[in-house]
């Protein structure tokens, strides 16, 4: 069943063309690559790359152009370039592409397409900060249009084509900022304040932008804003839960997303945010929008926890849903995929910690009877949601209940609860671990053969856990997890370490507490078995993290496991690698916390 799992194909959506066909990504050649899909829901594979890509059609061409971003085994270092979508074609291969943004020191990320331009962003300049470039699709010809530093992290054209809205980091923590660039520009949003701005889109006469931001609030809501910045307006708001906004290319409509407790609820709204209608889906999930050029449809991708990501079409004026691509035809007979249950865990300071709980759906074999495996999201500002994710259904299969928290630091649950881990607050988080174990009991688990799973910031929760806390786990496993914050900080890339300086604290001013949050430092305490997975390309989290914690173990005789692909980057994006790695992990975990 395990292999099964990791077979499953996923989909992503990524454009949507005049004509009703969608731009998507599918992974049935082993890693993301182009595919078209046509309105009756045939298949085109535009793309055979070495690695995964992402793209966007070049609305109006004829014949179709579709811009490409692409890297170089989990790099990060995205290259730009262009097919042209041919009847009976073979998919490109990468010599087969044409360049269009081509220099593999340097990323540049692909931000918007018009029918004249390429929009992107790049660290070429001094491998730090991002520009914002636009590049005339036709001459070549390019010109700067933002290059006063810090992390782009989005960027939408106006109507007229004039300014570009740049959504960016800012230095306080779970915090972004909106500026204008070219014809307007200027700052729309304070860049000190603490707070987070999303799915920023123009409104029709180019005189505001609607977002989702919490400005002033404690959940996000969509609002619309003057460019100016002195004027807010409510669109859409709830009181107790974030929201989020995807507004269609003439601003006439937006899909709003009620984010509750890992899935979200859609619903069209007018511009103005007059309710349209609710959007009805087989089962609650994790949505991704594309709207169409004319505004009149969008395409939803929807991942489930028992579906693998089903492609729909929805008309925007009714709300109704035409299935393209139904995600659980592809699961075998006699699958057994399995639905959490949702809890509020409390801690020791009166918190209380969301969290999904998935059990075995055939009861465990009795030496597995009561073990279970805590999988922590990364981020930090990241979240569990309520999504197909194969790992967690592999360990669930293999006869483990499955916790998936959100700890403090987590967002979708409005802003106290992300700043809860902000800096000196870091090792609150790494207590709600105790706390979480601590109610192991109340839903009949045993204490004692509980174990952690995490990547990234969750890889170094899993390191934190069982070197801070080793008399609470059996085992961890860490996936490109951080070993020690000072070598992390020290050793990521330089476009990525002021970004995670707000977040862990700084390398000149808070070095000390940066010791004292890092696993390594209270190696002499570690004793649980230990599996790690690591990309050696990873950009993010280098390679030495996981090296330098498996020396570590080495040296002192405790069980472990380091496997590390050289076409990897920060996780793994390849299914060969996945199908290697994750079978290995899962069977380390159950020889550990079966019962002698």
């Amino acid at each position: 069943m395990i292999n099964v799992l990791f077979d499953l194909r996923t989909w992503a959506v990524f454009d949507v063309d005049s004509a009703g066909r969608i731009l998507a990504g599918h992974d049935e050649s082993g890693s993301l690559q182009l595919v078209e899909l046509a309105p009756d829901g045939s298949r085109t594979q535009l793309t055979a790359l070495p690695s995964r890509c992402t793209g966007r059609y070049v609305p109006g061409s004829r014949p179709r152009q579709v811009i490409v971003q692409h890297d170089a085994g989990g790099n990060e270092l995205m290259q730009l370039s262009m097919i042209t979508v041919e009847a009976g074609r073979p998919p490109y291969t990468l010599d087969e592409l044409t360049p269009l943004v081509a220099d593999g020191r340097y990323m540049h990320v692909l931000q918007d397409v018009t029918e004249t331009s390429l929009i992107y962003s790049t660290n070429r300049r001094n491998t730090v900060d991002m520009d914002v470039v636009v590049r005339d699709l036709g001459t070549g010809e390019e010109k700067v249009l933002y290059d006063q530093g810090g992390y782009v992290g989005a960027t939408t054209v106006s109507h007229d084509q004039a300014s570009v809205a740049v959504t960016a980091l800012s230095l306080q923590p779970a915090s972004t900022t909106v500026f204008l660039a070219g014809e307007r520009s200027g700052p729309v949003t304070d860049a000190d304040e603490h707070a987070a701005h999303h799915d920023v889109a123009w409104a029709a006469d180019d005189d505001s932008l609607i977002i989702s931001s919490n400005h002033d609030r404690e959940f996000t809501a969509v609002l619309r804003v003057w460019l100016d910045g002195t004027t807010w307006e409510e669109l859409v708001a709830a009181d107790d839960h974030d929201l989020a906004v995807s507004v269609s290319p003439d601003a006439s409509a937006m899909v709003v997303g009620h984010q509750i407790d890992g899935v979200y609820r859609l619903a069209v709204h007018d511009g103005d945010g007059t309710f349209r209608a609710e959007v009805g889906l087989p089962e609650d999930g994790v949505p991704s929008v594309v709207w169409a050029p004319d505004s009149s449809r969008f395409a939803l991708l929807v991942s489930a926890p028992s579906d693998p990501g089903s492609i729909h079409s929805v008309d925007a004026r009714t709300g109704e849903v035409t299935t393209v691509i139904d995600g659980r035809e592809q699961l075998p007979v006699g699958l057994a995929l399995v639905t959490p249950t949702v809890h509020r865990v409390p801690t020791p300071d009166g918190e209380q910690i969301p969290c999904f709980v998935y059990r075995p759906a055939e009861e465990a074999e009795p030496d597995l009877a009561g073990a279970s495996v805590l999988h922590i999201h990364g981020g930090p500002e990241g979240q569990a949601t309520r999504m197909f994710n194969p790992i967690v259904q592999a360990l669930a299969g293999a006869g483990l209940t499955v916790i998936v928290p959100n700890v403090r630091g987590s967002s979708g649950y409005g802003k106290r609860w992300v700043s809860l881990d902000d800096v000196d607050r870091r090792l609150d988080s790494v207590a709600d671990l105790a706390a979480l174990h601590a109610w192991l009991p109340d839903i009949g688990l045993d204490p004692h053969r509980s174990s952690l799973w995490g990547g990234s910031y969750g890889g170094d929760m899993v390191l934190a856990g069982v070197t801070m806390q080793p008399d609470l786990w059996a085992a961890g496993v860490d996936i490109v997890g951080m070993s020690s914050l000072v070598t992390f900080l020290e050793n990521t890339s330089a476009y990525r370490r002021a970004y995670r300086e707000r977040e862990y604290g700084r390398l000149d001013a808070d070095r000390d507490f940066l010791i004292k949050a890092s696993p390594i430092t209270y190696l002499d305490q570690l004793r649980a078995p230990l599996f790690v997975i690591h990309g050696a390309n990873d950009p993010r989290v280098p390679l030495s993290e996981a090296e330098q914690i498996t020396a570590a173990l080495a040296e002192r005789g405790i069980r472990h496991e380091l496997k590390v692909y050289a076409d990897e980057g920060h996780g793994l994006a390849k299914r060969v690698n996945r199908k290697d790695a994750y079978p290995a992990a899962i069977s380390f975990l159950t020889e550990v916390l079966a019962r002698p």
